[in-house]
């Protein structure tokens, strides 16, 4: 489930994922004895890890990294000339550096200055692109002393048994994966033995650190190992993963049938941002858009919410008497339909998280200047959809504020004072804003100057001339 989640934002991690997978799928293979071609898999290691680098900065090194070092600890290997060898370190550095390098180069020469090394993250300071880009969103964030402070970290406790939920239906059999054999006796164990570290690496760390909900993703793929080799490996605890799985599933699908039932006779005028409720607090989260929901915008859903609860059965049912192979069938069905539902959940709920209707009919009206309120987030699919510039009416705030000070950033931020002069000016100008802002506008150039042209989602698209004469 949470692969599919994180894969509606636009986040580079489900790529650092892969290249942190093949990274370690190529260490594994390197230290096997009975491989022949060593020298092509430290090869492989060496460009996962330089495209990695690319992707999400030192994170991509310091996770398999990190993980490699407990095994060959764990294993007895570390201070091994010949498990040296066949990772061949310095040709596998030049990989790396031959990849990831140039691009870092560059970004430093076009964004001086290139050594900088404060520790204070301050604003209307800039330090550069290689202090941004290391002491800022590495060393800072992991201390919890980066500035602007635009994100926000879920609680330790939450951020583990949110994994339940996020390998959902098959995190039933982590019990099971406790049960098994980590010796590093033969090529199995090995794998076992590295998925664990791996895993372990990266859930300690961030117990240590700020977290976001998708942060834990790039261990996805040694967990769904260890889940993978308990449900072949099959036993008691794999049969009583499969009851509470039924179990789950049951109450997931008499849960929605009852919602269901409570808002079979609740109107859904518009869209559904007319029944969300507003917690801007925990936008900075990556779900945070879930405290939204009330029980009356459960009408808007009703569709995905039976598509849901059918599932849910599936799930229950199919899992109820089988085992082995025909409950994971179950299982995998229940997630399919499941999986559909959310994604006609997400249609309906795309005119509160897009601006798409907006953008449709900024690009049906005359050219004009573009103005965006407070943050671009709200209305990030405005540049999207459009391709065009804008400016931002009070937005120089959260992470647009380090570049902004930047010697010859574009000057694109207006105050009130500066938007109230161009809206009152000859040239049309557009304006997209949270439909609650209109009073604030008003205030500012009266209610006659503020001409509709559509609204969706909680937004507007205003602008100062009308279309027609």
């Amino acid at each position: 489930m949470g692969l599919f989640l994180f894969t509606r934002i636009l986040i580079p991690d489900v790529m650092l994922t892969a290249t942190i997978g093949l990274a370690m799928w190529a260490f594994l293979r390197v230290l096997d004895e009975e491989e022949r071609r060593p020298r092509l898999w430290a090869a492989v290691l060496a460009a996962s890890l330089g495209v990695g680098l690319l992707l999400k900065s030192t994170v991509a090194l310091l996770f398999p990294g990190g993980a490699a070092v407990v095994y060959l600890l764990l294993t007895r290997q570390l201070f091994s000339v010949k498990v040296w060898r066949r990772l061949r370190p310095w040709s596998g550095l030049a990989i790396m550096l031959l990849i990831a390098l140039p691009w870092h180069v560059l970004a430093a020469l076009r964004n001086p200055p290139v050594f900088d090394l404060t520790m204070r993250s301050v604003p209307g300071e800039y330090h550069g692109f290689l202090w941004f880009y290391f002491m800022n969103e590495q060393v800072l964030r992991f201390l919890n002393l980066r500035y602007p402070r635009d994100y926000n970290t879920v609680p330790r406790l939450y951020f583990w048994l949110f994994h339940l939920m996020w390998l959902f239906p098959w995190s039933v059999y982590f019990p099971a994966a406790t049960r098994l054999s980590f010796k590093p006796l033969d090529r199995a164990g090995r794998t076992r033995l590295l998925a664990l570290c791996w895993t372990g690496f990266l859930l300690v760390f961030f117990t240590f650190s700020t977290t976001q909900e998708y942060y834990s993703m790039p261990c996805y793929p040694a967990l769904a190992l260890l889940l993978g080799s308990a449900m072949a490996a099959g036993g008691d605890w794999v049969r009583r993963g499969t009851r509470i799985l039924a179990a789950v599933s049951g109450c997931a699908a008499i849960a929605a049938a009852m919602i269901l039932v409570a808002v079979r006779n609740v109107p859904s005028p518009g869209d559904i941002a007319q029944a969300l409720s507003r917690h801007p607090g925990a936008y900075t989260l990556s779900l945070g858009h879930m405290e939204d929901l009330t029980l009356d915008s459960f009408a808007y859903l009703r569709l995905p919410l039976a598509m849901a609860a059918a599932a849910f059965a599936i799930g229950a049912l199919g899992t109820l008497r089988a085992t082995g192979q025909r409950a994971f069938l179950a299982a995998a069905c229940m997630m399919v339909l499941f999986f559909h539902a959310a994604r006609v959940a997400m249609v309906t709920f795309d005119p509160y998280l897009s601006s798409r209707p907006l953008a449709e009919a900024l690009l049906r009206a005359p050219r004009g200047r573009l103005v965006v309120d407070h943050h671009y987030y709200t209305f990030s699919s405005i540049f999207f959809y459009t391709g065009r510039d804008a400016d931002l009416l009070n937005g120089r705030f959260n992470n647009l504020v380090y570049g902004s000070y930047a010697p010859g950033a574009p000057d694109v931020f207006l105050n009130d004072a500066q938007w109230r002069d161009l809206w009152l000016g000859s040239q049309r100008i557009y304006l997209v804003a949270k439909i609650e802002e209109r009073a604030r506008f008003a205030k500012l150039v009266g209610e006659s100057g503020l001409i509709v042209l559509a609204q969706s989602g909680g937004k507007m698209l205003l602008t100062n001339r009308a279309l027609y004469p």
